[in-house]
């Protein structure tokens, strides 16, 4: 369960896919959609949203997941936003933090309408976004922090590790189950992305867990839609602005 990545060396890594969103969750949540409580509202719930401004990640991967559509590009990236839904993604962008890459499993094989993540904590953009130390476990496990609230002890964890939280954005509450498997991905460095500089302290890059996340919806708005706190429109001059600085940097 690794995606493929251009122009690596040596040619041929991969990031692990180390999340996946289940195909076991409420209908309305697995929906790629921000309104109606759908999956993007679930993740403004927890933080994270679009690329900044609506900019397409350069750095497209590929991932198979088994589902008889072959390697297909990733369906979107969402990032850390800092507490800010509006521009908070665009500082992520340039100081670095949390992302994911994500896909949906629903070819003809295979059509769970699960999502596989790639999360990872990447370093700021004048560093190339590389990956910190322990970069793609840290990454899961500050997402699983950030749904349930407390901090995950990344070195402890085991394949019978279990969380759950509440969280909530536009009058929608959303549950989250978290488990951990093993069994999907190994505890290696071998093929990952970035490896020389991930592990840390004899560890391998990876450690070989996926969280594996169900999510229910608890709560909805009385109108049951989900645009009461989505953030306002930015400025036209705003949108200018920070356009214009990004585009000295990328």
């Amino acid at each position: 369960m690794l995606t493929e990545v251009d122009n690596t060396y040596p040619e041929g890594l991969g990031e692990p896919l180390n999340m996946i969103f289940s195909g076991s969750s409420d209908a309305d949540v697995l929906v790629d959609q921000e309104t109606d409580g759908g999956f993007r509202n679930y993740w403004l719930s927890v933080g994270f949203g679009a690329e900044c401004l609506g900019q397409r990640d350069a750095s497209q991967q590929r991932a198979n997941l088994g589902d008889g559509k072959g390697s297909v590009n990733q369906t979107s990236l969402l990032r850390w936003n800092y507490g800010d839904p509006q521009l908070g993604t665009c500082t992520e962008t340039i100081q670095g933090g949390n992302h994911f890459r994500y896909w949906v499993q629903n070819g003809d094989s295979k059509n769970s309408g699960a999502y596989f993540f790639a999360a990872s904590y990447e370093m700021p953009l004048e560093k190339h976004h590389d990956i910190v130390p322990n970069g793609y476990n840290i990454g899961r496990d500050e997402i699983v922090g950030n749904i349930t609230g407390s901090a995950i002890p990344t070195l402890n964890l085991t394949d019978s590790s279990t969380y759950s939280g509440n969280t909530s954005y536009g009058g929608y509450t959303y549950s989250t189950d978290i488990r951990y498997v093993s069994g999907l991905l190994s505890n290696t460095s071998d093929g990952i992305n970035h490896y020389a500089t991930v592990e840390e302290n004899g560890r391998p890059a990876i450690d070989g867990l996926v969280a594996v996340l169900t999510v229910h919806i608890l709560e909805r708005p009385a109108n049951d839609a989900a645009f009461n706190n989505i953030p306002l429109t930015l400025s036209a001059i705003s949108v200018f602005a920070v356009s214009s600085f990004l585009a000295t940097l990328l």
